[in-house]
């Protein structure tokens, strides 16, 4: 078998939906597992909906990603030019087009605008979908009024000319054979009347000429596939093989909109999630190894994938996996680098003058996304107004009696200490529990709340200590004692 030749062939219309993502990540794998090329092509035909800046967006997702293309713009890999635009500009689809007209797998088409439409509002009169479904009109011209209109600047399109009867098999690698009646099958634009080809066409063209042998896309397309076979067969090339991934659905069960929020990898980026977190993410998406691991590099994914494991149902973008994969991807990763990423969450919330990478430490293994920070050490910045309730834990056999009888007694050991950290201060307050001859959550307790303010917080009492310090937390001893008091 020739080599693999893989493309992620993006338009640039924004953000980097997640659906884009997994197409270029799958068909990224693809070519890596087995030592095949990655190429980017950009697809930018539909010049109406470019929009400005997409094209940075896509070469920095690749980038983070860690996709990164053998082939493509800025870099040449002797098949070029890599956007289609530029592709275009040489006549190279319509060279293409005309090629089909003179051995009559395709027509020019006059038609204009309104009859176009009638067409459409017939097919609304018998209760269907309001598509236009071409009725082969202008396959009937002579030659001499087809050249009479060209002569005249009369606007027109390329049509392919589809077989009415009969049906048409396709085989896609995930999905099988698939076969539709060919009635179906409308006689598709290839060109355009700005002269552009049409997403379609200039797909096939492109495969063929950049010897992609695998095209990786989403199963939106599948009922496309049968019309891309029609133009292989016309022009005698072989049908790559096909790929079609399911659809990815939200947890409704709809299909993943922009609406929903974490649409696009920058979105996600946005909400605290990492990189690596949201690949491995993205690969589960529609494929899981037969070990069902979850946790994998880039690295590990192009060992591990065989796209033959993908399924056919749709995927369901489940939100709380993914915080709970990111979590985990924190948990692991260096300190300098949680730091240097944590570090402007915390000071969203913290402005005092407290050392902020004992916070982070604090906090490294109890988020799942960074801005999880903001409300894990809020408490740090200012006490919190509590209830007293606070205080009573069955487990820790407390309650607001015993706990202000605690701050009580360790209030001037904890004012004499001078050395407060983490190791320090605990031993002062294990050695008050040795001889008080208590656990010690009967006391860590009480001082914690005291100290927080808070039910959870990350790290415990001496630790908390440590990053207030000593007037700040016999401050918040002292406030401890007075709101108990003063139930």
């Amino acid at each position: 078998m020739s080599k693999v030749r893989t493309r992620f062939a993006p338009s640039p219309t924004g953000r980097m939906h997640v659906g884009n993502l997994r197409t270029a990540l799958y068909a990224y794998l693809i070519a890596k597992h087995e030592g095949g090329d990655f190429m980017l092509r950009i697809e930018d035909t539909d010049q109406e909906r470019f929009v400005e800046g997409a094209l940075e967006i896509i070469y920095r997702t690749l980038e983070k990603t860690g996709l990164i293309h053998d082939e493509g713009p800025d870099k040449d890999g002797g098949v070029g030019p890599y956007v289609q635009s530029e592709r275009n500009a040489s006549g190279l689809y319509l060279k293409y087009a005309k090629q089909l007209i003179e051995q009559g797998d395709a027509y020019y088409c006059f038609c204009d605008k309104e009859r176009l439409d009638s067409l459409k509002s017939k097919v609304s009169e018998e209760g269907g979908t309001e598509i236009v479904v071409y009725d082969k009109h202008c396959l009937h011209l002579s030659k001499e009024e087809v050249e009479a209109n060209l002569a005249a600047g009369k606007p027109y399109v390329i049509r392919i000319n589809m077989p009415t009867e009969g049906t048409t098999t396709f085989h896609d690698d995930i999905y099988g054979d698939i076969t539709v009646p060919n009635a179906e099958l409308d006689d598709m634009i290839l060109i355009k009347s700005d002269g552009y080809p049409t997403y379609n066409f200039a797909n096939v063209i492109d495969d063929h000429l950049m010897g992609i042998t695998h095209v990786v896309r989403g199963n939106e397309y599948l009922s496309s596939a049968p019309k891309y076979n029609r133009l292989y067969e016309a022009f005698g090339w072989e049908v790559p093989v096909y790929v079609h991934c399911p659809l990815i659905t939200d947890e409704n069960h709809k299909k993943l909109s922009k609406r929903c929020g974490h649409s696009s990898y920058e979105d996600l980026l946005e909400q605290g999630f990492v990189s690596e977190a949201i690949v491995n993410y993205v690969a589960l998406l529609g494929w899981c190894p037969p070990d069902n691991r979850e946790i994998f590099s880039l690295e590990e994914l192009v060992e591990a994938f065989d796209y033959r494991h993908m399924s056919k149902s749709p995927a369901v973008f489940d939100i709380v996996k993914l915080k709970w994969m990111n979590g985990e991807y924190l948990k692991a990763m260096g300190f300098d680098k949680f730091y240097a990423m944590a570090e402007k969450y915390i000071k969203e919330v913290v402005s005092k003058d407290y050392d902020l990478k004992k916070i982070a430490s604090l906090v490294k293994t109890r988020i799942e996304i960074f801005p999880d920070i903001r409300e894990q050490i809020d408490f740090f910045e200012e006490l919190p107004e509590y209830d007293t309730a606070m205080y009573c834990h069955k487990k820790m056999k407390t309650n607001e009696e015993t706990s202000l009888e605690v701050l009580k007694d360790v209030l001037p050991l904890l004012e004499s200490q001078e050395d407060y950290s983490n190791d320090a201060l605990y031993a002062v307050l294990k050695k008050y529990v040795d001889e008080k001859g208590c656990k010690i959550g009967y006391v860590m307790w009480p001082v914690r709340t005291a100290v927080s303010g808070k039910q959870n917080t990350p790290g415990g009492a001496t630790e908390i200590m440590e990053v207030l310090g000593r007037e700040e937390s016999v401050r918040r001893i002292r406030r401890g004692i007075e709101l108990l008091e003063a139930r």
